[in-house]
């Protein structure tokens, strides 16, 4: 996925955990950041307290959409993943990609992977791997500080 292209639709979905979340929901008031993450990731698995800190600090300024992308057909069982989801505090909604439908609109290849899309949903940051929250920040801050510059 190219920066600057438009967010792709959130459907394909085999199950939403935490609430469903719609395009148009994410699109006008806030950036949104969507991570990708896997069950069998154990990157993902020591990067999510990182990510919800950052949730609950930008909760106000940033939508934070969670995507599970199997990477094996154990990924798949969808028990294990409300498991860890629960153990590792993923409030914020979840998108089953079982289907990797998700997965092949954002052309992603990897977990962790972090997405960060301004309020009018253009892409504007990717990045993957386990570290690198504060490049990823910095990011998110970049595209508040200019959304406030607009108003």
């Amino acid at each position: 996925m190219k920066l600057r292209a438009p967010m792709p639709e959130l459907t394909g979905a085999t199950e939403w955990l935490n609430g469903e979340v719609v395009k148009e929901q994410l699109i006008g008031e806030k950036p949104t950041l969507i991570h990708f993450w896997s069950v069998s990731c154990h990157l993902c698995k020591e990067a999510m307290p990182n990510v919800n800190k950052f949730r609950d600090d930008y909760k106000d300024k940033l939508n934070v959409i969670a995507v599970h992308m199997p990477r094996s057909e154990d990924d798949l069982d969808i028990e294990a993943i409300k498991k860890v989801a629960a153990e590792h505090e993923i409030s914020q909604p979840i998108f089953v990609d079982s289907e990797h439908k998700l997965t092949d609109a954002f052309e992603n290849q990897y977990v962790p992977a972090y997405y960060v899309f301004d309020k009018d949903g253009n892409l504007r940051h990717f990045q993957a791997g386990g570290g690198g929250m504060k490049m990823l920040e910095k990011r998110v801050n970049r595209v508040l500080d200019e959304m406030n510059k607009e108003e």
